[in-house]
């Protein structure tokens, strides 16, 4: 991907840093080369682009720990709105057993075109539907996020337990073990980029511990250590699955999952809800991280992950939207803003403060991640943020806790700029490198044929 050579961003009212110092600073510039922050102050040279940030604050991008993008496509369907996780995938399955590459292209385009939008930098998806002769989905991916500009992870997903296997998925979708592991490997070996500021990485993502084999969560284990990348699935999201491994394998989720070699620094679970005081210790002392959930988590009724406790023990905790069936969009303002109520609501003065939850999804979720190039703005870290004008009506008097806003009193709407690797990539609350009109009509097209309705 081409990188604008120099990127001026000068006169920022207020610049939220994220930093160690938990710093705001004023009336300052951000002078970018080749995608990487070189300085923030006073000077101001000579740029091959200039943004005006007269009036407007600036963030560190945001980022998004855990999605499934191709859900984009099976949003707000009347037919799984009253439904808990387990009844509600084996609905959505006889519709996403149909996912092409086509599909998946169009989905990825118009949920990481939202998450721009909204001032996220990085998304990580979690991909683990691969229907027979369905084409290159991770390559799909990895286009549609390249045609945007946003930097992108992607998790080599799985699962090889259907329904004759005890497990929810139809036989259509699920895979060997075998050709799973080769199938992972060749993905890491063609997309991971391990250097610092990597545009592109690569996760493994056996689903859940009821969808896949302990075969399968042991051997990708292994295979992950093997060729240093980290690994992701789903945990303790519901009672059920509590209930299934208890069932199966006489263990808690937790227990379970750590038999198999998955717990560490390189692993992070998706939604994390029903952990005990002890596993939440457990998560601590070996630095296992969480994506926090929580639209999708009240949607589907599935609880709320004690996050208050977490940071206070220093679990690792990152932010994420979630797929969009079960959000139903791909925005983490919105995001951030409802995980402030909830834990205000749930927990009241032992609820996390806005700001802290604005360093969750971003130093927390870079941290998660695997990134110390990410979640901050400094001299030295990738050139990822958005600025937000101060000016709109719905913003009024809320520029007294910069550091807070967007959780207490949040955004609706585009936010003005985000860059990306240094290049704008959302320009006056618009996608500079695509047309959304043109995406928008594609999309509708494929949606339709897609859920032939």
């Amino acid at each position: 991907m081409s990188k604008s050579k120099s990127l001026l961003v000068k006169n920022v009212e207020y610049l939220v840093t994220c930093d160690d110092e938990d710093r705001v600073l004023g009336h300052v510039n951000v002078f970018i080369r080749d995608g990487v922050i070189v300085s923030v102050g006073a000077e101001a040279p000579e740029a091959d682009d200039v943004i005006d940030a007269d009036g407007m604050v600036l963030y560190p991008g945001l980022i998004n720990t855990h999605h499934h993008l191709y859900q984009t496509f099976s949003r707000n369907l009347p037919e799984v709105q009253n439904m808990e996780l387990f009844p509600w995938l084996k609905a959505l399955y006889e519709i996403w057993k149909n996912l092409n590459e086509e599909v998946v292209r169009d989905s990825s385009l118009t949920g990481l075109g939202e998450l721009l939008k909204t001032g996220c930098t990085t998304c990580l998806d979690h991909h683990y539907v691969f229907p027979k002769d369905a084409g290159d989905l991770i390559g799909a991916q990895f286009a549609a996020a390249d045609s945007l500009g946003i930097r992108f992870y992607a998790t080599r997903g799985s699962m090889d337990l259907s329904v004759k296997d005890g497990g929810l998925p139809p036989d259509s979708v699920v895979q060997d073990v075998d050709e799973i592991l080769v199938s992972s490997e060749d993905c890491v070996r063609k997309y991971h980029d391990s250097s610092r500021y990597a545009m592109h990485r690569v996760a493994l993502a056996p689903c859940s511990p009821f969808s896949v084999s302990a075969e399968l969560l042991r051997e990708s284990a292994v295979l992950a250590r093997k060729l240093g990348v980290r690994l992701h699935t789903h945990l303790a999201e519901t009672k059920d699955e509590e209930a299934y491994t208890l069932e199966h394998f006489g263990m808690r989720p937790l227990a379970y999952m750590e038999s198999l070699g998955w717990i560490g620094p390189d692993v992070w679970y998706a939604h994390g809800i029903h952990f005990t005081e002890e596993e939440l210790q457990r998560l601590a002392e070996t630095q296992t991280g969480v994506a926090h959930c929580p639209i999708s988590n009240m949607k589907l009724s599935s609880g709320i992950a004690r996050i208050p406790e977490m940071l206070k023990l220093g679990v690792p905790v990152g932010l994420a939207v979630d797929g969009s069936a079960s959000n139903d969009g791909s925005n983490l303002l919105e995001e951030l803003r409802v995980a402030y109520l909830l834990h205000r609501l749930n927990s009241s003065q032992g609820a996390p403060s806005g700001y802290d939850l604005l360093k969750v999804a971003t130093r927390g979720s870079a941290r998660i991640l695997g990134r110390d190039d990410l979640g901050q703005i400094a001299p030295g870290m990738a050139a990822d943020f958005f600025l937000v004008r101060l000016n709109r009506l719905e913003l009024i008097g809320a520029q007294f806790d910069v550091r807070s806003m967007l959780c207490t009193v949040g955004l609706k709407g585009s936010v003005d700029y985000t860059v990306v690797n240094g290049q704008i990539v959302v320009r006056d609350g618009r996608l500079t490198m695509l047309e959304e009109e043109k995406i928008s009509e594609q999309a509708n097209r494929t949606v339709r044929k897609y859920l032939n309705r």
